[in-house]
């Protein structure tokens, strides 16, 4: 059986809206000064262990106007066109970026877990996070944390409790936190 991991880009106040700033707001772009190799790395070796994105609609529109044009020397950008990505959505909107598949709901994410395979990715998704977590579909969090307070912005993490235990946790070379937490 496979497990669902979530994946994403925090601050310290727990912000994860528009990490890289291509939305232009007032919150976004925190990410780009303290990017480094390493964290490339994690973020592509988490790509190669995953069979599957599992996508909000929003953050789906967004990587599917951002990815398909990249072209990088590690092939992030590569494995990023191909991965499958399902998108849960209620929405019957078109999904142009192959291969993507849309999951009516919640139910259709389980019905994927109990299928043989590697993880389930989630990133960004902030609404589909909190569903999923709230359903006790997360196998898994991973999150890198900037050493950046914002302010403001969509939070992660809703106001559920959520019990967690930390599996790892690294300092990386640009001072970004690594951390792997996993369900208690």
């Amino acid at each position: 059986m496979r497990g669902l991991v979530v994946s994403e880009l925090v601050t310290l106040d727990g912000v994860f809206e528009d990490p890289g700033g291509a939305e232009d707001g007032e919150h976004g772009g925190w990410a780009l000064d303290d990017w480094c190799d390493e964290i490339g790395a994690i973020k592509l070796r988490e790509l190669e262990e995953s069979d599957a994105l599992v996508l909000g609609r929003v953050t789906y529109e967004r990587f599917a106007a951002a990815w398909p044009p990249r072209i990088d020397a590690v092939g992030f950008a590569a494995r990023m066109n191909a991965i499958p990505k399902y998108v849960v959505s209620t929405r019957d909107a078109a999904l142009d970026w192959s291969p993507s598949v849309r999951l009516g709901d919640l139910e259709c994410v389980s019905r994927l877990l109990a299928e043989p395979g590697k993880d389930l990715l989630v990133s960004g998704s902030g609404r589909l996070v909190r569903a999923l977590l709230a359903r006790d579909l997360v196998d898994e969090i991973r999150l890198l944390v900037y050493p950046v307070v914002v302010g403001g912005g969509e939070r992660l993490f809703g106001r559920d409790r959520v019990a967690l235990r930390v599996a790892e946790a690294r300092r990386l070379e640009s001072g970004v936190l690594w951390l792997r937490y996993v369900r208690t």
